[in-house]
């Protein structure tokens, strides 16, 4: 009975949605990209010079029309997006000046392998540069460098907690081991790695870190805390708090995301059920608060924000929740996937439309994305990482319906 109710009430969602009758353009929407590429390159050539590759794209503010970059590093987790979005760009057009462009700022990053462990985003950095050209051309240099980063990325788990340490220079400030959400996409290089000549280890360690997340940092209903907090030395959870939410209670909507994204992806790995129950338990309670909180497919940057539909928008969140529909879909009893792959087609529709897409407006793919909120940061902008998720949704809904 149970079941019968949570289909009828998502069956519901995606009607009061008011999906729209059109099929969805996926190859308008990838050549869009496309175009966008070439001209967020053209903006980043140097006449005399080429290419800084050392500089990846960050964000577009408003105002700006090209990207603001930063120095590619292990302090700045948005390194790899660029790289990654090259390579997907590639995989679709089978361009080689855009290959060769994808080599140079990957080989940026060529150090990541070479040097001890930042922080958690090692994963970000390492999964969607190394990995996504691993995937584009078999390069076993990629495939090095990513088994390494693989080993130094474990280097941070806590045995007695069970998790990766996110950020250890905010221990002293949380008042012990970390973990964010964020966190659960990384252990894709963990899995991934253990698969392709790297210990068992690396698998022990990302299944131990997705089970002691799923114990700890969710609230009943399925919602997460951005930061769990547990006791360094005797693995105790102490409490569940935001760092970049509206508050320690509300749901985060890029942290929910990350939850979504995460726990497929864990499930792809292991195909264990109670990673596939917790994946729609958190998807579930997203959608039914998206239908509460937003006028369409893309939640504001929190779902408790008290401004409601007048808050910013996360069009990130919306993209990474997308492309996690479109793997999950796979995985579900045929109604309820049928339900995750409207919502995610849905969600690419607004996605590619004016109101999110950058167009001639600046050379992103799309705009409206919420950075770090409560610190003021990239708040109504376009953000590397939006167009990273944008373009792989695209790329698994093209994939998808090649096979239908």
């Amino acid at each position: 009975m149970k079941k019968v109710v949570l289909g009828m009430m998502l069956c519901g969602l995606v009607a009061c949605q008011a999906p729209k009758a059109e099929s969805f353009d996926v190859n308008k929407a990838l050549d869009y990209c496309t175009s966008q590429v070439s001209k967020a390159l053209d903006a980043l050539h140097d006449v005399e010079g080429g290419y800084d590759f050392t500089m990846e794209p960050r964000n577009i503010l408003e105002g700006d029309t090209v990207w603001n970059c930063r120095k590619a590093s292990a302090e700045e987790w948005c390194s790899g997006f660029w790289p990654g979005v090259l390579w997907m760009d590639y995989t679709y057009t089978k361009d080689d000046s855009i290959r060769k462009v994808a080599e140079g700022y990957t080989a940026s990053l060529n150090f990541l392998a070479e040097r001890p462990v930042y922080d958690h985003d090692l994963g970000f950095l390492v999964i969607n540069s190394f990995l996504k050209g691993y995937e584009a051309t078999g390069n076993e240099e990629y495939k090095r460098i990513a088994l390494a980063a693989a080993d130094t990325l474990a280097t941070l788990y806590n045995n007695k907690v069970g998790t990766i340490l996110s950020w250890p220079r905010h221990v002293k400030d949380y008042g012990g081991h970390n973990t964010i959400m964020d966190n659960m996409i990384n252990l894709e290089l963990l899995f991934w790695a253990s698969e392709n000549g790297g210990s068992q280890r690396l698998r022990d360690i990302a299944v131990s870190h997705a089970d002691t997340t799923m114990r700890y940092h969710f609230r009943e209903d399925g919602s997460c805390y951005h930061v769990a907090v547990y006791d360094t030395l005797t693995g105790n959870f102490i409490k569940g708090v935001t760092h970049q939410g509206y508050a320690d209670s509300s749901m985060w909507a890029r942290g929910q995301s990350w939850a979504i994204y995460g726990y497929t992806m864990v499930y792809r790995f292991t195909k264990e059920q109670r990673f596939l129950d917790h994946a729609q338990k958190v998807t579930d309670i997203y959608l039914k608060r998206l239908h509460e909180t937003s006028d369409d497919w893309v939640p504001i940057w929190d779902m408790d924000d008290p401004r409601g539909q007048q808050a910013p928008k996360d069009a990130s969140a919306a993209c990474v929740v997308a492309s996690a529909l479109l793997e999950l879909q796979q995985y579900v009893d045929a109604e309820k996937g049928k339900v995750y792959a409207q919502a995610a087609e849905d969600m690419l529709r607004d996605l590619s439309s004016d109101r999110y897409q950058s167009r001639d407006r600046n050379v992103a793919f799309l705009m409206h994305s919420t950075g770090h909120h409560p610190a003021g940061s990239e708040i109504d902008a376009s953000i590397i990482y939006a167009d990273y998720y944008y373009i792989e949704a695209l790329l698994r809904y093209a994939q998808k319906n090649l096979k239908n």
